[in-house]
């Protein structure tokens, strides 16, 4: 796969988020009316690896919830494999938890609003957490697995095989 594209109402914001899990922008461009970016990530601290390319909405509209409506239909998650980068994800999790300035708990997830995804006015990225870590038995293997949300309410998965 050569990239991942993701819509956000907040270049800049997404940007910022995405940079705290230690992807990098590689390239800059507009695509017709609207700013976009390819960002990479191969950061062996953060742990996080592929290319995104975000691209700005103007006059955007919440995304649906795709990690809480089980009958939602499309997009679910990008998930990235954490095994080989890192030795714990609980913590993992806690040092990304101390990159970003603001961090809403799995209880606390609900309750962002959808004029904080879309509200133009707010550039620093929120870490929210969706899931934490935890062991999941899929197919024949054992995995730690967590869910975040990305600047724009997107789930994001990050999974460690054990077994």
């Amino acid at each position: 796969m050569h990239h991942a594209s993701i819509r956000t109402a907040n270049i800049h914001r997404a940007i910022a988020f995405y940079e705290r899990l230690g992807f990098t922008v590689c390239e800059r461009f507009t695509t017709g009316y609207t700013l976009a970016c390819w960002m990479d990530g191969d950061d062996r601290v953060a742990g996080l690896t592929g290319r995104l390319e975000l691209i700005e909405i103007p006059d955007p509209k919440p995304a649906p919830d795709a990690f809480h409506d089980e009958h939602y239909v499309g997009y679910y998650h990008l998930s990235f494999d954490l095994t080989d980068r890192v030795a714990s994800l609980p913590e993992w999790l806690d040092a990304l938890r101390s990159r970003f300035g603001r961090s809403v708990s799995p209880e606390d997830s609900s309750a962002t609003e959808a004029s904080d995804i879309t509200d133009p006015d707010r550039s620093e990225p929120t870490l929210t957490v969706l899931l934490e870590p935890q062991q999941q038995q899929i197919g024949t293997g054992v995995y730690e697995v967590a869910f975040i949300a990305d600047a724009d309410g997107l789930p994001l998965e990050l999974i460690r095989r054990l077994a």
